[in-house]
């Protein structure tokens, strides 16, 4: 197994217990569900907004999937050039976390409405390592 396909190989087992806990456990604090934020339980008192609440994370659950599982077909099937191109395809599109993800959950971290205190922080640095991962995979 080449380095690209045990950096892909990795990022698919991290992110499917994502999409696990985002599907079966979705108020849990851990794997990155979204029981971390305060809304999450608040928005139970208002059933209507927790249903479109529950929809939001179950389609990013559902889209997700669908990545990972066109990420295990590229590294199942894929040439090496491919898999290259993928990693830098997966560099790209998760940057994109520190266009509109990142500062939001900054704002709503200095508010109080994360906890763990500083969530943001040790989540802008798991996804910076991330797509630094991406990149070297790539290049090596």
């Amino acid at each position: 197994m080449s380095l690209i396909e045990i950096v892909i190989a990795a990022f698919i087992l991290l992110e499917f217990s994502n999409v696990m806990a985002l599907y079966f456990a979705p108020g849990s604090k851990y794997a990155n569900a979204v029981g971390v934020f305060t809304a999450w339980e608040a928005s139970k008192g208002y059933p209507e907004i927790h249903e479109f609440v529950r929809y939001l994370v179950y389609w990013v659950a559902g889209a997700k999937l669908i990545v990972l599982l066109l990420l295990a077909v590229i590294v199942l099937y894929g040439d090496e050039q491919l898999q290259r191109m993928s990693l830098l395809a997966l560099a790209i599109a998760t940057s994109s976390f520190y266009w509109r993800l990142f500062p939001l959950v900054c704002k709503m971290d200095k508010a109080g409405q994360i906890e763990p205190k500083n969530y943001s922080t040790v989540l802008g640095a798991m996804i910076l390592v991330f797509i630094v991962v991406f990149i070297v995979g790539a290049l090596f």
